[in-house]
């Protein structure tokens, strides 16, 4: 890959008040917050117009069941591979890439909604997780070339951007159902095709604009300029990952906050709407709760960051432990209030908020760059991973037990936040 002109040289060494630098920082941030806009649209389809998808085509509910769990899996499948791919060949190819998949995902979604076909729609899903992946690897884009004071918030600013299509992505059954009317589709193989539209978009976006690549021009020595560039060398693969975990206490930290805040969010998240209704809650009760509870993951991700490079990361975790806790507390002890449970799940959002920025932005900052890119792209895999299995496990164990038992687990997986945080590893 060609690097621009000047660029060998910030390779060598990279000063972030260079205004070169500072000047491709900026240009980044532009270029990867509109693909996030617009690509988190088409992403944000998935986990609702796909899941009644996935219930009508397969006219089955254990079938159904996983056919929702699709999407995320491809998202944890995809994650470690566009991660290698990006210490390869740059941020630019990885993350392109990653939207031109998930659009091929949402095309073969149109199929699988137009003629009724299982195996597209097992394919869709699995392929549009790719869109989650690039998501969670733009915000880890974002600080390539950040400087150490605006490290957290930069890559907070890319979590907080793609809010805006997670919101209106769900909103496309409705525009689905306007235009098939006007191009011969069923509403939910229209709702796909515009969200396929989205998804290319954001892939030409960074594929046209994302120049010079953030990732080449901070000289990962995983990078590769050329396919035959004298003295490169390909580093990382699971053993480098590994090597360098085992090596970094506070990437291992950061890595089981973001592993552990995720399961938990994840968790009680999914099951809350089955307990609202269990509770003879409406449509409408359980929309504005988890409305509320993206609120708290999203809203407030960009003084999240800037509490995060002004206090430092360990702290900003231990207040996201602290509201974790406190969401979970509230479930346990008042499970049967439905306005208690509207309040834990806000704070199990904001908590899961603090504990995802800065334990990403720690990650980002202390890893090294010989697995930089590749390392990321594995705890995003971990991370999709963690939410699968929890959300998983949250069912059968809300069966049996109860949403107070489910919260009381869910504090389990607190302890090793907090024991590593008590530890200072």
């Amino acid at each position: 890959m060609t690097l621009p002109d000047g660029a060998d040289r910030l390779r060598e060494a990279l000063p972030f008040d260079d205004p070169r630098v500072v000047r491709a920082q900026r240009h980044t941030l532009w270029v990867l917050a509109i693909a996030q806009i617009v690509g988190t649209v088409g992403v944000g389809v998935a986990p609702t117009i796909g899941i009644l998808l996935a219930g009508e085509v397969t006219n089955s509910e254990a079938w159904a069941g996983l056919a929702r769990t699709s999407s995320t899996l491809g998202a944890a499948l995809l994650g470690f591979p566009l991660g290698t791919l990006a210490a390869r060949r740059g941020r630019r190819v990885a993350l392109s890439s990653g939207w031109f998949v998930a659009a091929t995902g949402a095309t073969l979604l149109v199929a699988a909604a137009q003629l009724s076909l299982v195996v597209p729609l097992f394919l869709g899903l699995l392929m549009i997780g790719a869109g989650s992946a690039v998501t969670l690897q733009a915000r880890f884009a974002a600080t390539d070339l950040a400087s150490p004071a605006n490290h957290a918030k930069s890559l907070a600013l890319i979590v907080w951007v793609g809010t805006i299509g997670m919101v209106l992505g769900p909103n496309l059954g409705a525009v689905g159902e306007w235009l098939g009317r006007s191009i011969t589709l069923v509403p939910f193989a229209a709702a796909f095709a515009i969200a396929a539209v989205f998804l290319a978009l954001a892939g030409v976006v960074v594929l046209v604009f994302l120049r010079p690549d953030p990732l080449l021009l901070m000289g990962s020595p995983t990078t590769t300029p050329g396919p035959h560039a004298p003295g490169t060398r390909k580093r990382g693969g699971v053993r480098a990952v590994v090597d360098e975990l085992r090596a970094n206490a506070s990437a291992r930290y950061a890595v089981v906050t973001i592993l552990c805040a995720q399961a938990v969010m994840v968790a009680i998240m999914t099951m809350t709407p089955v307990h609202i209704a269990h509770h003879e809650g409406s449509i409408t009760i359980i929309g504005i709760t988890i409305s509320l509870h993206i609120v708290g993951m999203f809203a407030f991700a960009p003084l999240v960051g800037i509490a995060t490079d002004r206090f430092g990361h360990r702290p900003t975790i231990a207040v996201g432990t602290g509201i974790l806790l406190a969401s979970l507390i509230i479930a346990i002890l008042r499970p049967h209030s439905i306005a208690w449970i509207v309040v834990s799940l806000f704070l199990l959002g904001l908590g899961w908020s603090f504990a995802n920025v800065a334990g990403s932005a720690l990650f980002s900052a202390v890893i090294a760059r010989e697995t930089r890119a590749t390392t990321q792209g594995g705890v995003d895999a971990l991370s999709n991973l963690a939410g699968a299995l929890a959300a998983f496990v949250a069912g059968p164990l809300l069966a049996v037990t109860s949403f107070a038992w489910l919260a009381g687990v869910a504090v389990v997986l607190l302890i090793p936040m907090a024991v590593l945080a008590i530890r200072r590893s």
